[in-house]
């Protein structure tokens, strides 16, 4: 069963049309980003063709998710192994596919990403992010086994990543956890190619 039609932007209109225009125009269009959110007929792939069905609720969601992954003050390396955490917890195709893409780009390990793609936390980083990825991603695993951390765990992991990076891992985390879920639910297929991802 098709849970999703891909909607052909020669067709669209009004809200729809605004969306679908502010998601090519945005940082994910940038042709220096790896990915990107249309296929060679200029459809949205991945999760944003899903929010064309809301754009009320799906703008809106797809701007926080421009703030987290362009404006963050998360490293990029740190950012993209938290996600590839979420997407193996969710086991989540599509984004475990893009998001193995733009970390072997950056330079994050084979070896860590294999961790990761098994929902796994890696005992060390090669990469150096060590400190910090190492609160961010146990941030993450605990929101993921919904077990936030006592007051000690909180304070410590504040010292390392401060106030706003806890508060922004802990929006990454809910916001791909979200995208897991709407990928899964609408069975989204990732796309192989590059060029189309």
């Amino acid at each position: 069963m098709t849970r999703s039609v891909l909607f052909d932007p020669e067709h669209l209109a009004d809200e729809r049309r605004a969306l679908y225009d502010e998601l090519r125009s945005g940082p994910r269009a940038d042709p220096d980003r790896p990915g990107g959110p249309v296929d060679s007929r200029g459809r949205l792939t991945g999760p944003f063709n899903a929010m064309l069905h809301s754009p009320r609720v799906g703008g809106p969601l797809q701007r926080l998710g421009a703030a987290l992954r362009y404006e963050s003050s998360i490293d990029d390396r740190v950012r993209e192994m938290a996600i590839l955490l979420v997407a193996g917890r969710h086991d989540c195709a599509v984004e475990r596919i893009t998001h193995q893409r733009i970390a072997r780009d950056i330079g994050i390990s084979e070896e860590t990403i294999g961790t990761l793609e098994r929902g796994e936390v890696p005992a060390s980083f090669d990469d150096g992010t060590h400190v910090t990825a190492a609160a961010a991603l146990e941030l993450a695993e605990r929101m993921l086994d919904r077990e936030p951390p006592d007051d000690a765990g909180f304070e410590r992991l504040q010292k390392v990543l401060g106030p706003d990076g806890v508060f922004e891992v802990s929006s990454l985390v809910g916001y791909y956890w979200t995208l897991a879920h709407q990928l899964n639910l609408f069975a989204v297929e990732p796309i192989e190619d590059r060029s189309e991802a």
